[in-house]
């Protein structure tokens, strides 16, 4: 007699019961969306794909879901590979007895990982107000390593991809009827548009030198985890190339984002600020206001479709808000900005590198300013971690001044995207200064000097508890500066001497009112 015919329900069914996973397994908890279901059993989750066709994603036949489960384990142990374990098969032997990893015919396939504690993941984290911006930094910093990795897919993206995200995008904003504001709605396709216009070129370009790739495609806090605090990508799209394989700012976009709504904007600065330190593609920041943008409008469609699949009103109307707020935002961020050149000069320890993490938040388009920082550049330019100390032969005067031109050149491009540029480096020569502030002028944007002053013995205290660094500086170092640099007569001169918060708000207040200064004379 034939064994009787075995559903996916059936299947689900037996992947809940403590059984399925032998003797020592006491309980199931199982984690459910609309194309899948996890089941957590002991130190086991196991992943099973929905018999689902939507119009974004065909896990309709069981080849398609083999198919699927091979490329999430591959894709995803990229980043993640001591937590993806494979694919197993449910089996089902002739006399019909199912079986994870049996020997009978496979009738549904797994995607076995390892567990790890929710608590651990970023989006719990930042829920109990523990995510530190040197977490966020790791983050972006885990994305610059993915992208830089990541397999190019010049069939996707371009011009053309940025097209279908606006269009579907507006298509089912507008398909909502009254859950949206609906002239927000079109005042959002508008902006949009136009600077879909303004980039198409600069999309197409990135697409042919490479720069559209096998990306994460749903890089947020819910898809990256703590392991050792070390931040951990996880999760990334398999089921559909055209959400997976786009630009890698596109990709980078969504965390950023993400940080914004969460009201994390150092946090944001300072993804983005570390993705770019590995990835320095500040070619690529026009498109960050419409990638940002892009982002927020699918988390709203996303909201809405959420409010539309439950009954309960009191989970209705949260949802909706929800959605309001990421419409807020995406016309928020569509705005284009003015660019700006502020440069933080001073003796080694004066702390210009902490400055600027302090005031690149503060200022300028969303999500703050770009930090170029000088050490970072020259270690680059080694092909060296931030903390390898590099020979005294990387500081002799032509490898500094091709730091200085590669600053210069890099400010330039920020400034020109509409974005604040804050280079940190000593200038210690007026021949560097002139050469910063020429470049502001060249790009009809403000500039703004900061050259920060404390005693020496303050600067050797703060050199000597430096730990893994990206400055090589030593007090040898210090009083080298110390005896040849000339500080500069037109820069702002901050005492630095006093603590991190008084030097910022100090750094901060004269900043803005140069740059509005600067701003009314140029409007003038």
């Amino acid at each position: 007699m034939a064994a009787p015919h075995v559903t996916q329900h059936d299947v689900i069914a037996f992947l809940t019961t403590p059984a399925a996973y032998g003797s020592d397994c006491g309980r199931v908890d199982r984690v459910e969306t609309h194309i899948s279901v996890v089941f957590l059993a002991g130190a086991r989750a196991l992943k099973l794909k929905r018999d689902v066709h939507f119009p974004y994603v065909d896990y309709s036949t069981l080849e398609a879901r083999k198919e699927c489960c091979d490329k999430e384990v591959r894709l995803n142990r990229r980043t993640a590979p001591d937590i993806y374990v494979g694919v197993t098969p449910v089996t089902r032997s002739d006399t019909g007895v199912l079986a994870i990893g049996g020997t009978g015919t496979p009738i549904e396939w797994l995607v076995e990982m390892r567990r790890f504690d929710q608590d651990r993941l970023l989006d719990a984290v930042a829920r109990r107000g523990e995510i530190t911006v040197d977490a966020a930094a790791g983050i972006g910093a885990a994305a610059a390593a993915l992208h830089a990795a990541a397999a190019p897919r010049p069939d996707h993206g371009g011009a053309a991809g940025m097209h279908w995200v606006v269009e579907g995008n507006d298509a089912e904003l507008s398909a909502a009827g009254p859950l949206v504001a609906q002239p927000a709605r079109a005042r959002l396709h508008e902006a949009s548009q136009q600077a879909l216009t303004r980039c198409a070129h600069l999309l197409d370009a990135r697409r042919e030198t490479g720069w559209v790739r096998e990306c994460h495609g749903d890089l947020h806090l819910g898809n990256a985890f703590l392991a050792s605090g070390r931040p951990v990508l996880f999760d990334c799209i398999e089921f559909n190339d055209e959400l997976s394989c786009v630009d890698v700012l596109y990709d980078l976009a969504f965390l950023v984002m993400d940080l914004l709504h969460r009201r994390l904007p150092a946090h944001a600065n300072a993804a983005l600020n570390a993705w770019l330190d590995r990835l320095p593609q500040y070619e690529a920041l026009p498109l960050l206001p419409l990638f940002l943008s892009c982002r927020a409008a699918i988390r709203a469609k996303v909201s809405l479709a959420a409010a539309a699949a439950v009954e309960t009103p009191a989970r209705v109307a949260p949802l909706q808000h929800e959605a309001t707020a990421y419409m807020d935002r995406a016309l928020a961020l569509i705005a284009p900005g003015t660019g700006a050149i502020v440069a933080i000069g001073g003796l080694s320890g004066s702390g210009k590198s902490t400055l600027a993490r302090r005031l690149a938040p503060e200022i300028g388009l969303a999500p703050g300013a770009v930090v170029l920082r000088s050490d970072l550049v020259r270690k680059r330019r080694y092909g060296v971690e931030p903390s390898e100390r590099l020979p005294d032969t990387a500081y002799r005067a032509p490898v500094s001044a091709a730091v200085y031109e590669e600053l210069v050149h890099s400010a330039r491009e920020v400034a020109r995207a509409g974005y604040v540029a804050i280079v940190d480096a000593v200038f210690p020569t007026e021949t560097q200064r002139r050469s910063i502030r020429r470049a502001a002028a060249d790009e009809g944007v403000p500039f703004v000097g900061l050259w920060l002053e404390a005693p020496l013995g303050v600067m050797e205290a703060r050199l000597a508890a430096r730990r893994g660094d990206a400055s090589d500086a030593t007090a040898a170092v210090l009083h080298q500066q110390h005896a040849r640099a000339t500080p500069p007569l037109d820069w702002e001169r901050i005492d630095a001497s006093d603590s991190v918060d008084r030097v910022g708000r100090a750094a901060l207040v004269r900043t803005v009112e140069r740059m509005e200064t600067i701003g009314k004379g140029a409007a003038s």
